[in-house]
This record gives C-alpha cells, sequence and structure tokens, in this order.
C-alpha cells in the first residue's frame, strides 16, 4: 500500500467539514463545491469524448460522486467510483444506482484487468499528485484499456494564466510558513512525452475556458484527453 503524502490530511479535512456543515454542503465542499454544477460540466466532457451507454468506466478519484450522479441520469453504463477517503465513497453510493461500485484505493496502482475499461476519469485528481504519482497511475490505466478506450483528466498548467492564483495562493501559504496541499502544475509537453512513452496513440487538450460540449459551460481547469 502506497504512503502517500495528503491521505491523512484529507481524511481530517473531510471529518472537519461534516462537523462543521450538513452533509450534503460538507460533501460539495469537500471536492471544491459547486456540486451540481462541476458534476454537469464532466458530464458534458465526457459525452463530447464520446461516452455510450454499455460502456465501463471507473472514475479515478470520484470524490463525493459528482460526476457519478449526473452520468447515472444521462448513461447506462458500469461504474467503479476509486478514492482514498472512506467517508466520500460512503455518500457518494447513497447518491447513485445501487449497481454502481465504489471502492477505497490506496495502492499505486489499478484494481482492474488487463483491457477491461472503456475510460477513465480523472477530474482534480493530477492536480494534487506527484509527477511520478501520475505518470504511474496512467500507466496503468493505459494497462486496464481496451484498444480505442480513453483517459479524460483535467490539469492546472502555467500557460493558461486564470490558473495563476491557485499557485500564488499556494505561494503565499508556503511563505506565511503554513503546509499547503499539493497544488500540482503539468504543461502540455509533459503529457505529450508520457503519451508517447506509454504508447497512446492520440492527445486532445482543451483549454480551461473552453467549452466545445453542449452546455457550453467550461470547467475551469484544462482537459486532457488519451486514447489508446
Amino acid at each position: 500500500m502506497a504512503d502517500f503524502h495528503f491521505i491523512e490530511d484529507y481524511e481530517k479535512h473531510v471529518a472537519n467539514l461534516v462537523k462543521i456543515y450538513p452533509i450534503d454542503e460538507a460533501m460539495s465542499l469537500a471536492v471544491g463545491g459547486s456540486y451540481d454544477h462541476i458534476g454537469a460540466i464532466e458530464c458534458s466532457i465526457l459525452r463530447y469524448a464520446g461516452l455510450k451507454n454499455g460502456q465501463k468506466i471507473i472514475d479515478f478519484g470520484c470524490g463525493s460522486g459528482r460526476l457519478a450522479v449526473h452520468v447515472s441520469r444521462e448513461f447506462d453504463i458500469s461504474y467503479l467510483g476509486l478514492d482514498v477517503v472512506q467517508q466520500l465513497l460512503n455518500y457518494a453510493k447513497t447518491k447513485t444506482p445501487k449497481h454502481y461500485e465504489y471502492l477505497l484505493n490506496r495502492n499505486l496502482s489499478i484494481p482492474s484487468s488487463n483491457e477491461s475499461v472503456d475510460w477513465f476519469t480523472a477530474f482534480s485528481v493530477f492536480t494534487h499528485l506527484l509527477h511520478s504519482e501520475s505518470f504511474i497511475y496512467l500507466h496503468d490505466m493505459y494497462r486496464c484499456l481496451i484498444p480505442g478506450g480513453k483517459v479524460v483528466a483535467s490539469f492546472l498548467e502555467f500557460e493558461h494564466m486564470p490558473h495563476w492564483h491557485v499557485f500564488e495562493a499556494t505561494v503565499n501559504q508556503q511563505r506565511n510558513s503554513t503546509t499547503p496541499h499539493l497544488n500540482q502544475f503539468i504543461e502540455r509537453n509533459q503529457f505529450r512525452v508520457w503519451a508517447s512513452n506509454i504508447g497512446f496513440s492520440e492527445v486532445e487538450f482543451i483549454d480551461g475556458n473552453a467549452a466545445p460540449w453542449s452546455s457550453g459551460h467550461a470547467l475551469g481547469q484544462s482537459i486532457v484527453i488519451f486514447t489508446k
């Protein structure tokens, strides 16, 4: 089992939110707020990328289920949500269909067999991992994907200026001698190098302020879509 740098802090953070706020608000704040709004945008991104009924998706870092709630309303799919905080998984299970599965996963690997998954999502996940961890997970996702399968992930990049405030806030926390949680930036050339070394055939990028999907609302973070 991996000794991740953030699990204990995030468990404490979630537990503290639950003490302060009603459960629905706490579970929304635990994943950054705007539960329904962001979940709907993430679902629109998957629709744009080609998600279809009957496919299997692993939602990596599913949190309290904001994507799962919206996907379940529109698609008939096989769904597995993975996260490192059990309390988030417990809440997500109450909000989604009974056949949706959730699993606590603190290993540096994906609990799925070779070429068994159509889709992986990783919204606001690589933004909090070390680059080596993101690469290892992405490599294992490739192993699990069927040929033609896709990974859809969001990320922060210095090239997109609206993301600068995230880095600036992290710097200010460091200056004030408080320990910030990891906000990791990944540039597009890094993703291209990773994709090439792993074996992905295609890489598509979408700017954080762009919305080429039907809802017309941008996610804020930039999007990368890998195709096996």
